[in-house]
């Protein structure tokens, strides 16, 4: 039987939207220190049972975006809260974060345009 072009677009959204909850789930749970690393977009994928171009091909045809591009933003709004609502050193933050700290710094300023420090300070209520 021949999918209609209608349940292949509700398809696509309900992958999409799997995609984003996973993440802020998955998100959480390195945050509580309840896992230890984030995972690879293709081990996403997996656990929600589709392939890696699969997914790749219809987050990116459902946002114009790809995957990981999200994954960057949801961590870096993280990232954001923590220096803002926070006392924990940016070292701290980026060891919750799974990164470097030098890494952490060059991660948040590509895309921040400022770094966890300038960022914070500017940031300061």
């Amino acid at each position: 039987m021949k999918q209609t072009e209608q349940e292949i677009l509700k398809r696509s959204t309900e992958i999409t939207d799997n995609y984003f909850q996973f993440l802020d789930d998955h998100i959480a749970d390195v945050i509580s220190g309840k896992i230890g690393d984030f995972m690879e977009i293709n081990k996403i994928a997996n656990e929600l049972y589709i392939s890696h171009k699969h997914l790749t091909d219809t987050v990116q045809k459902e946002t114009g975006h790809h995957p990981c591009h999200f994954y960057d933003l949801k961590i870096l709004d993280e990232a954001k809260r923590m220096l803002c609502e926070t006392d924990k050193s940016i070292a701290e933050i980026a060891n919750i974060l799974t990164y470097d700290p030098s890494n952490f710094s060059k991660f948040f300023k590509k895309f921040i345009g400022q770094t966890p420090g300038q960022f914070r300070k500017g940031n300061i209520k």
